[in-house]
C-alpha cells in the first residue's frame, strides 16, 4: 500500500461555486509536502502545505484536512466514462495504490513514511462544483449511487510526505462503520445514521450531529 500520487491544487476560478474560485484540480508533485493540523472548519482550509482550498465554508479544517481516493476506483471510473481520469483530478490530494480506501474504518489509523499519523474521519459528499468540474450529466447522482467516495482524514502526527510513501495501517477499530457505509447513511440509506454513533469520538462531528438527530427522533 502506498501513496502513487501526491497532490496539490492552486485557485482558478469557477461558476459552480459560491467562493468564485476553487482548488479541486489538484496537480501530482513529488514533494516532500509538510502535512499538519490546519485548524477549525471554517477558518483553516488544507493540511497539506501549498494545497489551495477556497470554500472555507464547507471544505478543509482539521475533520477534512486530507482527502484520499483509490486509483483502482479511478480506473473503475475511467472505464465507465470511457475517458482518462488522471491521479488528483477527483480532487484528491492522496492517490492511493494497493487499498481499499472506501473500506478503511472510521478512526482507522495510517502511517505515511516516517513520520506522518492520519486518522480517517469522514467522507466527501458530492456537490456541485465536483460535478462542474467532472462535466459528466447527473455526476451527482451517479458518484452517489457508486458509494464509493474516498475519505477524509484528520492529522495526529505531523510530518513530511513524499509520492511513493508507503502506508501501513496501524489501527483499525472494531465496528463496522467504513467510510463506504458512514457515505450510505448520509445519502441514500439514512436508516443507518444511528449505526454511525458506534465510530465514537473518531467521527466527524456534523455526520455524528446528524446522527444524534436521527436517533433522538427515532426514540
Amino acid at each position: 500500500m502506498r501513496v502513487l500520487s501526491l497532490n496539490l491544487g492552486r485557485p482558478q476560478a469557477s461558476e459552480h461555486t459560491d467562493a468564485d474560485a476553487t482548488g479541486i484540480d489538484k496537480r501530482p508533485t513529488e514533494g516532500p509536502v509538510r502535512v499538519t493540523a490546519p485548524g477549525p472548519k471554517g477558518t483553516a482550509g488544507s493540511g497539506l502545505a501549498g494545497d489551495a482550498v477556497c470554500d472555507l465554508r464547507h471544505h478543509g479544517g482539521d475533520d477534512q484536512a486530507v482527502y484520499a481516493f483509490a486509483r483502482e476506483d479511478l480506473d473503475r471510473w475511467e472505464t465507465e466514462l470511457e475517458r482518462p481520469l488522471p491521479d488528483g483530478v477527483f480532487g484528491e490530494n492522496l492517490t492511493t495504490a494497493g487499498m481499499d480506501v472506501s473500506g478503511a474504518l472510521i478512526g482507522e489509523r495510517w502511517r505515511i513514511g516516517p513520520e506522518l499519523l492520519l486518522e480517517v474521519s469522514g467522507v466527501r459528499i458530492p456537490c456541485r462544483t465536483f460535478a462542474g468540474w467532472l462535466a459528466e450529466r447527473g455526476w451527482v447522482r451517479r458518484f452517489t449511487q457508486a458509494a464509493a467516495p474516498g475519505a477524509y482524514l484528520r492529522v495526529i502526527e505531523p510530518g513530511e510526505i513524499r509520492a511513493g510513501d508507503t502506508i501501513e495501517v496501524v489501527h483499525r477499530p472494531g465496528h463496522e462503520v467504513t467510510a463506504a457505509f458512514l457515505f450510505r447513511a448520509l445519502t441514500l440509506e439514512p436508516e443507518l445514521l444511528p449505526r454511525i454513533l458506534a465510530a465514537g469520538d473518531a467521527l466527524d462531528p456534523e455526520a455524528r450531529a446528524r446522527a444524534a438527530k436521527r436517533t433522538a427522533g427515532s426514540s
